[in-house]
Order: structure tokens, then C-alpha cells, then sequence
């Protein structure tokens, strides 16, 4: 038996399955990876951008970065993989996502039991006094109308602590799980890299590049979540 056919087996049997993804689910859909090794991590020095320190001490770069991720989400959109997963919650296969990405494509593409783990880019709030705000109104670089606080995306900075529900959502999820598959991500980033050794049941890691602290899964697909999906549910299909 090859590693697809034991994992489409244990999708089979599994009671409870919950996905982990991380930015090698969203490549396929045209937004950069900051950590590989073609990303733009290799150009951009997100420990400078991406902080606290610079939403307040050098917010033009701050927001220039954001807006530019913004503008760009506003081009791509959910590949086949993110409709898989779509597909499998809606037929029962699924039970939760949790996720890395701040991209909203799970939810885009029909997902609705899903925790995003790093925020949102697509809500917005003054850094101050937490009053929500509109994307026009950052993208426009305004401040704050209630205390002229600088407007920022709900999303995770360095140094963060990550949002309580959604992580307590994946954590509880995780621990109950028969089945939890890894997508897309490096496992570098802490405390989501600790996530998958939470769980009792069994552990597959999907991705483009093994990382080399892989080897506590039960089993690991190397390939792009998007063929490897559909490779799974070809399977699962075929096997009805």
C-alpha cells in the first residue's frame, strides 16, 4: 500500500479529521511564500516590517507592506485544493481547518468550520483604542476617527500573542482528532508548530519541502497541496 492509499484509508475510517495549513496552501493560488527559499522572505525582512515596532515607530513601511499585500490578495483566489477541503467538510470528511494564512481563501472557497490561527488581512482596527475600521480607510492611510491611532489589519504581528479563541479552537479540536493532515507549512513558527503533536491520532505532513524535524508523522506526501489534494479525493472518489 502506497502513502496515498493509506491516507485516503484513514480519511475513510477516521471519526474526526482536522487540517493544519500554512502559506504552501496559498502559493498555488499566486501569493508569495515569505519562507521558502524562492519566497519573498528572502527579500523582504518581515522581523523589520511586520512588527509592532514598525506599525509605531515607522508606519509609511508598515503600511506600504500591507497594502501591498493587500491589493495583491485582491488578484488571486482559491485553488482547486481549498474547494477540496470545501467539499470534504460539506460531505462530512472534514471537520475543522485550522490555518496559518490571513488570506481568507478557505472561506472564499466554502469552508465554514475554520480558525485562522494569524488573523485576518480583510478587517481592520486602530492600533490604539481597537475601534474597527474599513479598508478603504487604511489603504487611504487615515487615522483613527475616534482617537487618531494608526489603522492596522487584524492580523498577527511578530510578538503577538496569537487570537485566544481560535487558538483554543484549534487546540481542542487537535486533541480529539483520529486524523490531523499538515499542509503547506514549514513548522517553524511558534506556537502553531507545536499543534501537531497535541493530537493522539494519526499525523500526515503534505508539502513541497519535507522540513527535517518531519519525522514524527505517521506519514508525509512530499508534493504541492494542490496535486496532492486532488490526488486524494480521486481517490476518495473512486473508491465510493
Amino acid at each position: 500500500m502506497n502513502n496515498l492509499q493509506k491516507v485516503d484509508d484513514w480519511l475513510r475510517s477516521s471519526k474526526k479529521t482536522v487540517v493544519l495549513t500554512g502559506a504552501g496552501m496559498s502559493t498555488e493560488s499566486g501569493v508569495p511564500d515569505f519562507r521558502s527559499a524562492s519566497g519573498w522572505w528572502t527579500k523582504t525582512d518581515l522581523q523589520k516590517v511586520a512588527t509592532v515596532d514598525a506599525l509605531e515607530f515607522n508606519y509609511p513601511l508598515f503600511h506600504e507592506f500591507y497594502s501591498m499585500r493587500i491589493r495583491l490578495l485582491e488578484k488571486c483566489a482559491p485553488h482547486e485544493g481549498h474547494h477540496i477541503l470545501a467539499k470534504w467538510e460539506k460531505d462530512g470528511i472534514l471537520h475543522r481547518i485550522a490555518t496559518q494564512n490571513v488570506d481568507g481563501f478557505h472561506f472564499q472557497a466554502g469552508s465554514k468550520c475554520v480558525d485562522e490561527l494569524h488573523g485576518s488581512i480583510y478587517t481592520f482596527r486602530c492600533h490604539s483604542c481597537g475601534q474597527s475600521a474599513s479598508k478603504e480607510s487604511f489603504l487611504a492611510k487615515e487615522r483613527c476617527g475616534h482617537c487618531q491611532g494608526y489603522l492596522r489589519p487584524n492580523v498577527v504581528l511578530f510578538g503577538e500573542m496569537l487570537p485566544e479563541k481560535a487558538w483554543q479552537n484549534a487546540l481542542s479540536n487537535i486533541q480529539s482528532a483520529d486524523l490531523v493532515i499538515v499542509i503547506g507549512t514549514s513548522l517553524e513558527v511558534y506556537p502553531v508548530n507545536q499543534l501537531p503533536m497535541m493530537t493522539k491520532g494519526k499525523k500526515v505532513y503534505i508539502n513541497k519541502e519535507i522540513a527535517s524535524h518531519a519525522s514524527y508523522f505517521d506519514c508525509i506526501l512530499e508534493g504541492k497541496a494542490k496535486e496532492v489534494l486532488i490526488k486524494l479525493d480521486e481517490l476518495l472518489s473512486t473508491n465510493k
